[in-house]
């Protein structure tokens, strides 16, 4: 089960950080992603961390954004810098038994988390 919090109301240019909090199984036994979904979109993929360690970036925010994961809090984050209101979302956390990477499609993932509202003003 997953927990995603952390989201809320930012200026442009500001600095955002979201928790995923598992329970009932270990993140590092999992590829982890986050993916959002933008009002009238399709749901993307944004980030992911692979069992090994490895991340992975889409272009969008390539540099801006840092997946990690804690172990010993069994929780997986994903810290936001110099956001953008096209950045504004509800994110989610997921995770995936896949042994392929990255795994940046939702049927991928077997275990979501209820998200988190980000929303970026200008």
């Amino acid at each position: 089960q997953l927990q995603a919090s952390g989201g809320g109301l930012v200026k442009a240019g500001d600095s955002l950080k979201l928790s995923c909090a598992a329970s009932g199984g270990a993140v590092f036994n999992y590829h982890m992603g986050w993916f959002r979904q933008a009002p009238g979109k399709e749901r993307e993929f944004v980030a992911g961390f692979r069992r090994s360690g490895a991340t992975y970036y889409v272009d969008s925010v390539k540099g801006r954004v840092t997946i990690s994961r804690v172990n010993a809090k069994n929780t997986v984050y994903l810290q936001m810098h110099s956001l953008k209101p096209e950045d504004t979302a509800v994110y989610y956390c997921a995770a995936t038994s896949t042994v392929r990477w990255p795994a940046m499609t939702s049927d991928d993932h077997h275990s979501w988390g209820q998200g988190t509202l980000v929303t970026v003003s200008s």
